[in-house]
């Protein structure tokens, strides 16, 4: 069984389409994201696992795990260059 390793990932939450359920921290075995005031936060993205239980039971499609990118630190933006391999909300690739 391959080990996870901590810190490969960033994770983004779209807030607009955050309901604040509460289902993503309750599956999050790294505990990086909790809710407040209402919505999904990241609150430890460095203890992220890659597991990708938050954003496949996130039933509004808020959450995208992806790989850090070198050079990451910078705002990732839908549409930029690295969102071509992310999920569309309405099912189809961009």
């Amino acid at each position: 069984m391959v080990k996870k390793q901590k810190g490969q990932t960033s994770v983004l939450i779209y807030p607009d389409w955050c309901k604040g359920c509460g289902i993503c921290a309750a599956f999050c075995p790294a505990k990086v994201i909790e809710i407040k005031d209402g919505k999904a936060c990241v609150i430890r993205e460095n203890e992220c696992v890659n597991c990708g239980f938050c954003e496949l039971h996130c039933p509004d499609f808020a959450i995208v795990v992806r790989p850090k990118e070198s050079g990451e630190g910078q705002t990732w933006e839908p549409g930029g260059p690295s969102a071509a391999a992310v999920r569309d909300p309405r099912g189809a690739r961009s």
